[in-house]
């Protein structure tokens, strides 16, 4: 059948009119459609069962200028505004995702702390951009555990969850080994894949990422001059080696401290989304994009999470080619991006103009550009898939040369074989491995530091149950993966913090703490120390057999409620979600009408606020 380009000119109300109705306060809009060429005659405009407004009239226009095609049946219409969206199994969880594009490179878009993969749609320039990604890529897009269509979660995620999530989906769509392209908070758990992952990750893209947060979530209420004298001070003994050319600046604090406070007390309001999208005029828009995307206590969560983050420790494991971009004047301070690509092996670094922290804003086309290059040149060294980031568990027994003694060799060999045997079971439980047995301990790996530290209290609860006792200690760091064995100098390390363990303590370094965070785990200081045989002075820390004590900010942090993003939506949001889903293009098309006054369009009841710069 013929087709013919046409606008619709559309009137709309909350309730469906008949001919010959008056229309008191109700908006017009033009919709560039598609329809059968006998068809012309006036009528309801649908959407499914969601009703978008009456036709008043069409007038013809050349397909060239229609952003969107679609069909105007008599009750009905049609159109392809986005991919389908699909649900991957991670656990007991389903992770909503979308998968398009035709390009050769497999591409997974970890994103930030809040999204909806369909509502994005909505926004043309993010259109525009996974459109011209899509041209030479076949890209994943998922929303996390918690955000968006996903499932929600009872408590803020670990990094080792969030890295898991990542595989699931990468699973669910069947690619082997594609890029990781992680923006801003996606891009720390991206961080975290692409070094336990090396063998699944072929290249890795970070925008808007960083390493670590230089000022404390307590810190969103204090001058921000302040805050800096301290960082400038605390930079000096930092064993990390931070650096005073990393810390930001007053200013950047506090844009930082803004953001937070509103993330705290103001989400839903769209005060936090203008911290990061400047650019984006509607305060009504953010409002609504917040409310979709996560709930009050599921995005306090995170933020209070991101603040405690400091994953600095395992960038120099990066083995896969990694092109890390910022924006100049990003909300996300741009020394983040610079310490990630001085500190990431062999890392390619763009620094683009733009305040917002959105790589479809900020010079769109250029990063394009450089991802495409990345991607597809020649120029990209080869993964070192041997090695890659384990955490490392070394246990032994406590005074097992007395308790051998005391039972007698025949029963000792018997306990020592029940020993084996618990250790064996519960490290397969935990998702670990037993590299080899010490004699009267073990070395184990787990690919994070959650599941090591649950799988070593589990070992001293049934050792305990023979009449022994052991210690652990715990690092994690990148690990040359041999046949049978296990090398480098992260296994020296754990083999040095078990040796400072004491009887029934579960020791750590500092590095596993920060990357615990959200998991309820308590911790002791123990202070620093010197480690024989390893550069530097090493913070310790012992696992809390009660886990994180009431009042401090890792039971608190674990204890905020994460329902899903619906608990805050309000009516005219659903009605929203819903036209995103079955009509992006109708916002999309509003947002390219839009006056340059930010005015919002109605929709229906719904006074809509397109999703897009203006």
């Amino acid at each position: 059948m013929t087709e013919r380009m046409f606008v619709a000119h559309v009137i709309s109300d909350c309730a469906e009119v008949g001919v010959g109705s008056t229309f008191p306060q109700l908006s017009v809009i033009s919709v560039p459609v598609s329809i059968p060429g006998s068809c012309t005659r006036e009528g309801p405009l649908r959407c499914g069962p969601f009703f978008v407004g009456w036709v008043l009239a069409m007038s013809p226009i050349r397909p060239r200028n229609c952003p969107k095609v679609g069909v105007v049946a008599p009750a009905a219409i049609t159109l392809i505004g986005m991919a389908e969206t699909s649900y991957a199994s991670c656990g007991d969880l389903s992770l909503a995702y979308q998968v398009f594009g035709d390009g050769p490179v497999e591409l997974v878009f970890v994103g930030p702390m809040v999204s909806h993969v369909e509502l994005f749609w909505a926004m043309p320039e993010f259109k525009a951009f996974f459109e011209q990604l899509a041209t030479f890529s076949r890209v994943v897009l998922f929303d996390k555990a918690g955000l968006g269509l996903s499932d929600p979660i009872p408590k803020v995620r670990t990094l080792d969850e969030r890295a898991a999530e990542i595989e699931a989906v990468m699973d669910a769509v069947g690619f082997e080994k594609p890029v990781v392209f992680g923006m801003s908070e996606g891009g720390t758990a991206s961080i975290v894949f692409a070094a336990k992952r090396p063998e699944r990750t072929r290249a890795l893209i970070l925008y808007g990422t960083y390493p670590f947060m230089a000022t404390d979530w307590d810190d969103i209420d204090r001058d921000p001059a302040e805050v800096r004298a301290r960082l400038i001070a605390e930079a000096g003994e930092d064993v990390s080696g931070i650096g005073a050319d990393y810390l930001p600046s007053i200013e950047q604090i506090a844009r930082l401290q803004e953001m937070g406070r509103a993330t705290r007390s103001g989400w839903g309001t769209g005060a936090s989304a203008k911290c990061m999208f400047p650019s984006v005029r509607s305060m009504r828009q953010l409002a609504m994009f917040e409310r979709m995307c996560a709930s009050p206590g599921m995005v306090r969560a995170t933020a209070e999470s991101v603040f405690r983050i400091d994953i600095r420790p395992i960038l120099s494991t990066i083995t896969v080619p990694t092109l890390v971009i910022h924006a100049r004047d990003d909300a996300m301070p741009v020394q983040c991006g610079r310490y990630l690509a001085d500190h990431i092996p062999r890392a390619r670094y763009l620094e683009v103009d733009g305040a917002d922290h959105a790589p479809w804003f900020t010079e769109p086309d250029k990063i394009l550009t450089a991802i495409e290059e990345f991607l597809t040149g020649s120029h990209a060294a080869p993964s070192q898939s041997h090695r890659a980031l384990r955490t490392v568990v070394f246990s032994d027994m406590v005074a097992s040369t007395e308790h051998a003694a005391a039972t007698g060799d025949e029963r000792w060999r018997a306990v020592l074989q029940r020993f084996g045997e618990i250790t064996a079971e519960l490290t397969d439980r935990f998702g670990g491995t037993v590299v080899k047995s010490t004699g009267d301990g073990h070395l184990t790996t787990f690919d994070g530091p959650t599941q090591a530290i649950r799988c070593a209290e589990a070992v001293r609860a049934d050792a305990e149950t023979l009449g022994i006792e052991i210690r652990a200690g715990i690092h994690t760091g990148e690990c040359e993966l041999l046949d049978t064995d296990i090398g480098g100098i992260a296994v020296h390390i754990a083999a040095r913090i078990c040796g400072l363990a004491g009887a029934g303590e579960i020791l750590v370094s500092r590095t596993v703490r920060d990357l615990v965070v959200g998991s309820g785990t308590g911790f002791e200081d123990r202070g620093g120390v010197v480690l024989r045989g390893v550069p530097g002075t090493w913070q310790l820390l012992a696992v809390d057999r009660d886990g994180a004590h009431s009042g401090s900010a890792e039971a608190e942090l674990a204890s905020i409620a994460t329902p899903g993003p619906r608990t805050a939506m309000r009516r005219s949001d659903r009605a929203v979600e819903v036209m995103a889903r079955r009509t992006p293009w109708i916002l999309r098309g509003m947002a390219r009408l839009a006056p340059a006054t930010g005015r919002s369009r109605t929709v229906g009841s719904v006074r809509v606020e397109v999703l897009g710069r203006r």
